[in-house]
């Protein structure tokens, strides 16, 4: 038979492999026989090799048999496929040299469709019918019914599935483009909803994001378009670390130019074109003074539409020299030729040093002349005037822009009454009360854009000579526009200076504001005036906020320095957001601007009894947060003020308030130091420093200590040279760095002996043993973890006590000695309760389940492993929440619950993965544990390609290598599945 016996079959590849004859479904077969078809179907070129077909079908592991195996699937294919009575010759699968070929003549195939659909519509559209071309893609897109060659394996087809993918998604790009520029930009909209909700969406699709902002700015929803620029580029730089590409920064410009004709089209535009309006020339804006830099996103907001019914009033805020005026001044300018009948400005001058305020009567009346009111009938009354401006302003549309605005109140007379009237309003305060549709709160310049603006000042030259010096200049500008014109004017009228000696002469706070002042403008005066305006609680709290030792604080912070109570600290912090003074950078957080905390400090520095007093207060919350915190318990601290009246209900939730801090509590640290205040700085490391390692925080709680053991000699608590060195060698110790936290310890034990301080002592044998330990050292560790027992017991120290048992206890574990461990477990779990502190209670029973684990007790061992992991998590140690998991899995499969055991495995391995690799040092060797359980789970149940596959991942870890003993594990379990 000839090809025209093929007219009635159809394949389709676009979703499931699926043929049909006459209408009626064929039978392919088994999904790996579908992967030879799609093979044949889509390879390009006459022919196709049995060496392609093995290696596309059956990837790097083809069958034994290889060559041989191909016709048991090309027969049954060419059964199901071929019409009855077809010979090879005339079938749809030929027979070649070393291969097989698919005639595809007269065979309808979706793939062959999708093509000529695709064709049509690039043809249309180079023609410029664009309603044809969407047409066409539609048509191409109804072709995809599912995800292409769904479910069949191999390589061949991995790679088709996801070329077929990406012509998907190029069609649907091009159709919605082809919806935008006919003007449909709702239904586009609509159709975007739909793509971005799929399983597959890619959340960084650029080219997706760039439609969607034309499409609604073709909506009339430009602020919306403006808003789903800046969420993609926010979400590429906090998670790709890249900036948008090309062609969404161009959609974004054109956005922010309103330029119809690139986002919508020539025909589009033309047709959404408005006639002229005459207008009338009626201007009182100043001209604009300087460039405006790095206000893209806040000028949008302001030029947006509003609503032509109604007036609309939008507020700009921010601290002072922000550069509110320059923003507004620009926004009406661009808006200019929307409001016919005048742009009017009002200077209300709430912050002005040589003009007093205008009172609204002056400036009613003052607006009233601008409209074309005749001076003889203009009233003076307040409510008079009011009721003439909004008569005289009813019908016309008006842009009014004030700034300098102190209170919702001097604004209110002032607002026009005509629809579609806009009010601008720039002022320090954030104003609650004043009713906007939009605010605009005003922050300082990213320093990309201060680069640009302190190099348009000096000079492009000038400043790319000292790129160094530069960017130094605009951090210690903080970004504030005022601050960096001031300094720009001190160098173009210092041509000698370079940009390096400026940096010089502002070297600390002291001199950093003085420097910042040229003629009649000074950064320090402009926010001495917004304090000023403060009522007395308000100054002082602002002043206190200076002393913070952390950028970031909250109102428990403040409350501490000030001596309230946290809600009375929260309303003075809100009152600071209010003024402008005060950034509040995420729920019950705070921050000041750099220029304005170093003039806050200056301001507590002039009342040095109130300064000290806030200092030591906070520097004890946070010395009483990391004792109350800390696993050692109250006793564990025994000089230094102990813990009373502090703001904290439990150790779990002074362990949550330093969570908050962050990555900022080294500085706490450092700030105590830099006070001279030795014995808080040495103090607070020491009490911090079970608070790190308990979060693998290992490089915080390191550089923690070594400030303060700098300023050990210079503290009066003589025991903190000793306790410090105990903590650097309990880091070691958790880091695996054995010979370090020897060293450490044995420097701690020669100093408490000559001290006669017989706690450090002791902790200091503790670290010796445990350093023993775990050198393979374990009988000399015996004498002085003895020793510890007994000298904690005499101390009343129950965490010390408990510790000395739990490493003793697995120095006898280590050497089978199981009933003398089971006893020291026993008994350390019996201080940790008294002690009352979870994280150790888990360690003692977690360490007496591994021994019951051991004799093949695994109903104790289960029970302890529980009562370890509940707490292990209580306390969010995931660490030791992960070890134990493993451990209650190993002991699950010791009484045959596989299935629980692989589960527990499963779940260990999710809380490893919450481990950072950077500072968990036990992380691999943790992972070839779990996966070393695991795959002997997996063997025990049968399923021996899993457990061969956790073996070889466990051997394939980076630091595999480093860790013997899990390593000879996983070789063995890996040879035991090859012997199965």
């Amino acid at each position: 038979m000839d090809g025209g016996s093929h007219q009635r079959l159809r394949i389709a590849v676009l979703g499931p492999v699926r043929a049909w004859r006459e209408g009626t479904p064929l039978d392919l077969g088994p999904v790996r026989r579908q992967a030879v078809l799609a093979a044949l179907v889509l390879r390009p070129g006459p022919l196709v090799s049995q060496e392609q077909l093995l290696v596309g079908v059956w990837g790097a592991r083809p069958p034994r048999s290889g060559r041989r195996v191909l016709p048991s699937y090309v027969y049954p294919l060419r059964k199901a496929l071929d019409a009855e009575g077809t010979g090879r010759t005339g079938s749809v699968i030929r027979s070649g040299r070393g291969g097989y070929s698919f005639v595809s003549d007269g065979v309808r195939l979706d793939v062959a469709e999708l093509a000529e659909r695709v064709g049509e519509a690039q043809r249309a559209r180079a023609s410029g019918d664009l309603a044809t071309a969407m047409d066409r893609l539609t048509e191409a897109l109804t072709l995809f019914r599912g995800e292409p060659l769904a479910g069949l394996p191999g390589p061949f087809a991995q790679g088709e599935r996801q070329r077929l993918l990406q012509r998907q998604r190029t069609l649907q790009r091009e159709r919605l483009e082809c919806l935008v520029l006919l003007g449909r930009s709702a239904d586009a909209l609509d159709d975007l909803a739909a793509v971005s909700a799929l399983p597959e969406s890619d959340p960084y699709d650029e080219s997706l994001t760039a439609l969607r902002m034309r499409a609604l700015y073709g909506s009339g929803r430009q602020v919306a378009a403006l808003s789903a620029y800046e969420d993609m580029r926010e979400r590429l730089r906090d998670q790709l670390g890249v900036d948008p590409g090309e062609e969404l920064r161009r959609v974004h410009q054109a956005v922010l130019r309103r330029d119809d004709e690139q986002l919508l089209g020539p025909a589009v535009a033309r047709a959404a074109a408005l006639p002229d309006r005459p207008r009338r020339a009626v201007n009182e804006l100043p001209g604009g003074t300087g460039r405006l830099i790095g206000r893209e996103r806040e000028l949008a907001l302001l030029t947006a539409s509003s609503p032509p019914e109604s007036v609309s009033i939008v507020a700009v805020d921010g601290t002072a020299g922000v550069g509110k005026s320059a923003l507004v001044v620009h926004a009406a300018g661009a808006l200019r030729a929307h409001y016919p009948d005048g742009c009017l400005f009002v200077d209300l001058r709430a912050h002005s040093t040589e003009r007093q305020r205008q009172p609204p009567q002056r400036v009613l009346r003052r607006l009233l002349r601008s409209v074309g009111a005749a001076d003889s009938d203009v009233p003076d009354d307040l409510d008079e005037l009011t009721a003439a401006w909004r008569a005289e302003t009813s019908s016309l549309r008006l842009l009014l822009v004030l700034d300098d605005v102190l209170s919702a109140q001097q604004i209110r007379p002032l607002v026009p009454a005509g629809p579609g009237s806009m009010v601008l309003v720039a002022g320090r305060r954030q104003l609650a009360g004043l009713d906007t549709d939009r605010r605009v709160t005003l922050e300082p310049l990213e320093t990309g854009d201060g680069l640009s603006l302190l190099r348009h000042i000096v000079g492009e030259e000038r400043a790319d000579r000292e790129p160094e010096a530069t960017r130094e200049l605009v951090r210690l500008c903080d970004g504030l526009p005022l601050a960096l014109r001031i300094a720009g004017a001190r160098l173009q009228t210092r041509p000698a200076w370079t940009l390096a000696y400026l940096v010089d002469r502002m070297a600390g706070d002291e001199r950093r504001l003085g420097e910042l002042s040229a003629g009649d403008r000074s950064v320090e005066a402009a926010f001495r005036l917004s304090y000023d305006q403060l009522a007395p609680a308000q100054q002082r709290g602002f002043r206190t906020l200076g002393l913070s030792p952390t950028v970031e604080f909250d109102p428990l912070t403040s409350a501490a320095m000030l001596g309230c109570s946290s809600r009375d600290a929260e309303q003075t912090l809100e009152s600071l957001v209010d003024a402008s003074l005060l950034q509040q950078t995420r729920p019950g957080r705070y921050r000041l601007h750099d220029l304005v905390r170093v003039h806050a400090r200056r301001l507590a520095e002039a009342a040095p009894a109130e300064a000290g007093a806030a200092r030591t207060a906070v520097l004890r919350l946070y010395l009483d947060a990391g004792r109350i915190t800390s696993d050692w318990g109250q006793g564990g601290f025994p000089t230094g003020p102990q813990p009373a009246g502090a703001p904290f209900a439990d150790w779990k939730d002074a362990g949550g308030w330093l969570d908050a801090a962050s990555g900022e509590l080294v500085d706490v640290v450092g700030h105590a130091a830099a006070l001279g205040e030795a014995d808080y700085a040495c103090w607070i490391a020491e009490a911090l420093s079970d608070y790190f390692v308990r979060r693998g925080r290992y490089h915080e709680c390191r550089t923690a200590l070594e400030i303060a053991l700098a300023h050990a000699d210079e503290a009066t608590d003589r025991r903190m040279a000793p306790a410090l060195r105990n903590c650097m060698g309990i880091t070691d110790i958790y880091q695996g760095r054995i010979l370090q936290g020897h060293a450490w310890f044995t420097e701690a034990l020669h100093l408490s002996r000559h001290r006669a301080d017989r706690r450090e002592e002791a902790r200091a044998l503790a670290g010796l043993g445990a350093a023993d330990l775990n050198s393979g050292r374990a009988e000399r560790a015996i004498p002085p973890l003895t020793e510890v027992v007994e000298l904690a017991q005499r101390l009343d120290d129950h965490w010390l006590a408990a510790m000395g048992l739990c490493v003793l206890g697995a120095v006898h574990h280590s050497q089978r000695r199981c009933e003398e461990a089971l006893a020291c477990f026993a008994a350390a779990r019996a201080h940790a309760e008294t002690n009352g502190r979870p994280r150790m209670i888990s360690m003692a029973s977690g360490n007496a389940a591994g021994v019951h684990l051991d004799l093949g007790q695994y109903a104790e061992a289960k029970i302890l492993y529980r009562q370890a992991a509940d707490l292990a998590h209580r306390v969010g140690d995931v660490l030791m929440h992960a070890i134990v998991l493993t451990r209650l899995g190993t002991a699950e499969h010791g009484e045959g619950n596989l299935s629980a055991a692989a589960a527990l495995h499963h779940q260990a391995l999710s809380q490893h993965r919450t481990l950072s690799p950077l500072t968990e040092p036990n992380r691999d060797r943790l992972e070839m544990d779990i996966r070393y359980r695991l795959g002997r789970t997996y063997s025990a149940a049968g399923r021996v390609a899993e457990a061969r596959e956790q073996f070889r991942t466990a051997l394939a870890l980076p630091g595999a290598d480093e860790h013997p003993e899990e390593r000879a594990l996983a070789i063995a379990g890996l040879k035991e599945c090859k012997d199965c």
